[in-house]
């Protein structure tokens, strides 16, 4: 049985290496995606108060003189007093100083480096109706739990938990059991919440049943309000106060600006959410100011709080930094996992090797 659990180790580990070396490296990185897209804007992600912010019109006003003749879609409010905000336009963002009101600079459309790691983390940046890609990469995350499951069965007779070697074959195969007994417990988190995001059009169903809940609006496809145009419409800054007083004690933190028949979607973040980017939205109908659909994380379903804590369990936001760092260093240990691995199959199929 022994043998047969490793023969299967060792096959999916070279079946699958390459792609969970993708996904190892590229998670190590999208753990910071938020910290690492300021640090690659620093120039204009920052800003110094200086009293209150102008309104989102105002701002939008400025912005238009960047990109003249363009039509305002949206706004991303700071998650941090000294954080600047953008405007969105079709494809591209102009960052602008909210106190001030002056323009900073002007993101361009197009993916840039962090858009293309989470692509190929998500995708292998393979863009098609059937993805090919996201396929691709979720039945690696089946192949990451075969080989956690796997590896803990063979680790467990010896349960080697030091380096003791300094060098040769004895030293790869301490560092591969140290590093895998070391990880396994976030390991095994990455994996099963990957499967579920990467299955999600299968799972998420099965969450909705077994918790007994339903869909609303973060997990639904969000029923398309067409609003006849009527007078005036109310503007993006009544839209944001309006989804204050539905979400007492949420933050909006973007803006969707609507077509003529459109609706302003306002998503929203409470101070104990998991994710930076929030689990609470408001739909406000852009003339009469009524709200259509008012869903905050403190009242969602019992799915829907269920598969928010997967994705935070998944990206390491469960527990701020620390957990982020946490899956980071355990996303890396794969990496570790691999070469260490590779390098024992490789001696061991070398008799002169082995000797050494």
């Amino acid at each position: 049985m022994r043998n047969i659990v490793l023969q299967l180790h060792l096959v999916v580990a070279l079946a699958a290496g390459a792609f969970l070396t993708v996904f190892a490296v590229t998670g190590s990185i999208m753990a910071f995606e938020p910290e690492l897209d300021r640090l690659l804007h620093a120039r204009v992600a920052y800003v110094t108060p200086r009293g209150s912010p102008k309104t989102l019109a105002e701002l939008g006003a400025a912005a238009s003189t960047a990109l003249p003749g363009e039509r305002v879609t949206g706004f991303l409010l700071a998650a941090a007093p000294n954080l600047s905000y953008q405007v969105l336009f079709r494809g591209r963002g102009v960052y602008v100083d909210q106190y001030t009101g002056g323009v900073l600079g002007v993101r361009e459309a197009g993916p840039d480096f962090l858009a293309r790691v989470h692509q190929l983390h998500l995708r292998l940046l393979i863009q098609n109706r059937a993805d090919t890609g996201k396929t691709i990469m979720t039945w690696a995350g089946v192949a990451l739990l075969v080989l956690l499951l796997t590896g803990v069965y063979l680790w467990w007779p010896l349960k080697r938990a030091t380096i003791r070697a300094r060098s040769g074959r004895r030293f790869w195969f301490d560092l591969h059991n140290v590093t895998g007994i070391f990880s396994f417990v976030f390991l095994l988190a990455i994996a099963v919440t990957g499967i579920v995001i990467g299955f999600d059009d299968r799972i998420v169903p099965i969450i909705y049943k077994a918790t007994r809940s339903a869909p609303r609006v973060m997990y639904a496809r969000v029923p398309p309000f067409e609003l006849k145009p009527s007078g005036r419409p109310i503007g993006p800054d009544r839209a944001v106060a309006i989804a204050r007083a539905a979400l007492p004690g949420a933050v909006p933190i973007s803006v969707n600006v609507p077509s003529p028949t459109g609706a302003y979607a306002i998503s929203a973040r409470y101070p104990e959410d998991l994710t930076p980017g929030g689990r609470s939205r408001v739909l406000v109908d852009q003339y009469t100011g009524a709200v259509l659909i008012a869903e905050g994380s403190r009242t969602a379903p019992a799915g829907s709080r269920l598969i928010t804590l997967n994705r935070a369990v998944h990206t390491g936001d469960v527990l701020g930094m620390p957990s982020k760092v946490v899956m980071s260093l355990a996303s890396l240990a794969v990496v570790v996992q691999l070469v260490s691995g590779l390098l024992l199959w490789w001696r061991r199929r070398s008799p002169a090797r082995e000797a050494r």
